[in-house]
């Protein structure tokens, strides 16, 4: 797992992982369309993270128009590989709140993510479990179509 830093109570960055797109030097202002392009996630998707509390406060240009900021992309981040892990939203929401609440709640996000480990884990060796069976199959199917093309 990719160590987070906390650079403000309540603010919790993938501090480790590089971007995944390259952002513009000095840029710290991202409108919702050049957010969307660069997570792959749409514009309603993001105004749901925020609704539902998965994202931190989202700034506001004078017109009202959000404004993310290169923490407001970390964390987006972030957020994709809890859902790549298969953590359930409302534990992802959970955890963004306990994140907001401060320092004194390490302990609990450290439990959240154990757990969330653990179940990766339990997925991973499942999947082995069924490629060795993939393997056996398509080894199989390998040597019947030797043996026939030598009949």
């Amino acid at each position: 797992m990719t160590v987070l830093e906390t650079t403000s109570a309540t603010t919790d960055v993938c501090a480790a992982a590089p971007p995944a797109h390259p952002r513009p030097e000095e840029q710290d202002h991202y409108t919702i369309s050049e957010v969307a392009a660069w997570t792959g996630l749409s514009a309603h998707t993001l105004r749901w993270y925020e609704r539902i509390g998965l994202m931190p406060h989202i700034d506001r240009s004078h017109t009202g128009q959000r404004r993310f900021r290169n923490r407001d992309l970390d964390w987006l981040g972030f957020v994709g590989k809890l859902r790549r892990t298969g953590m359930p939203v409302a534990h992802m929401v959970r955890y963004a709140e306990l994140v907001r609440e401060g320092d004194h709640t390490v302990g609990e996000r450290q439990a959240l993510l154990e757990a969330t480990r653990r179940d990766v884990r339990a997925r991973i060796a499942e999947l082995q479990d069924t490629l060795a069976v993939l393997d056996h199959k398509i080894s199989h199917y390998a040597d019947a179509h030797r043996a026939s093309e030598r009949a």
